[in-house]
């Protein structure tokens, strides 16, 4: 019998002059423990004359984790970081209170062709941290550990499982895990897993019981502890979970929280342009005019 108890397939989202994979918040699944928004990015060729342009635009209530497979994205934001993200290696930004980022096409690629594939995920903070400072850290891709077993590749990109733990400074009990396989394999290890878990299929194909699920699908499943599947070869996953938060979230927008109040102030703030500045930066992102608030359970 299989352990996927529902099946997300991703779903085309502009996030300005760009189009992505949005797989998470999904209507039946609005959160997989603190996960609360999983974007997939590309894979996109844009040519010479084509870049990313997300314009300055706040947070509150989270933390980002950008994660590449190609190309490479510039992070600026309101505390002054200024760096480019490569493939490998994770941007960590806690928005707390709040905070105002920006990200772009490196300068030495805006008149180049070029690729860009990777994810973007949001994290929920606990509701105690939900107004603490904001912070950015970036890891290189040496910082995260990896290992082999039976043959498949792992790597631990955040937080701490199966003896393992990321450099990746997250605020919650939660796992991001990769898994590659060249020649296909088996993964079982459910007893190492805890709280909510997902699995996105980034290329390639898995089986669970009886059943074949293949590429730009999430499945979620109905007991963390019986996470186990085959993998076809030439297959990429990403397995992520951790322990729910027992208080609902709200979403609007770019703003996380378990407060109604803090999401309608957060409004307030942009549309008086009252939050910090990106230094060098002076376009911004208008609030959309009209953003249904969703809750997240």
């Amino acid at each position: 019998m299989s352990n996927v108890g529902l099946i997300i397939e991703e779903r085309a989202a502009d996030i300005g002059n760009f189009m992505v994979g949005r797989l998470l918040p999904f209507k039946q699944k609005r959160t997989v423990g603190p996960f609360a928004f999983i974007d997939h990015m590309g894979p996109a060729e844009l040519k010479d004359y084509q870049n990313l342009d997300v314009a300055p635009h706040p947070h509150i209530g989270l933390s980002t984790l950008t994660y590449l497979f190609d190309g490479a994205v510039r992070h600026r934001d309101s505390m002054g970081s200024d760096i480019v993200i490569e493939p490998g290696a994770v941007n960590w930004m806690t928005a707390g209170k709040g905070v105002v980022h920006s990200e772009r096409t490196p300068e030495y690629l805006r008149t180049t062709d070029k690729s860009l594939h990777g994810i973007q995920i949001w994290v929920a903070l606990p509701k105690e941290l939900e107004d603490m400072e904001p912070s950015f850290t970036h890891i290189e891709s040496s910082a995260l550990p990896e290992w082999e077993e039976d043959g498949l590749k792992f790597k631990l990109i955040a937080g701490e499982v199966m003896g393992k733990k990321s450099a990746v400074p997250v605020h919650s009990k939660l796992y991001l895990i990769e898994i590659k396989s060249d020649n296909g394999g088996k993964v079982k290890i459910g007893s190492e897993l805890f709280g909510e878990s997902g699995l996105y299929i980034l290329e390639g194909k898995i089986s669970d019981g009886g059943f074949t699920y293949e590429e730009k699908h999430m499945l979620i499943a109905k007991d963390t502890k019986l996470c186990e599947f085959e993998m076809a070869e030439n297959t990429v996953v990403y397995l992520f979970g951790g322990e729910p938060f027992s208080e609902e979230r709200f979403i609007y927008w770019n703003f996380v929280s378990s407060s109604r109040e803090k999401i309608e102030e957060a409004k307030q703030k942009w549309l008086d342009q009252t939050f910090p500045k990106v230094p060098g930066e002076t376009e911004f992102v208008p609030l959309p005019p009209q953003n249904p608030r969703i809750r997240l359970k």
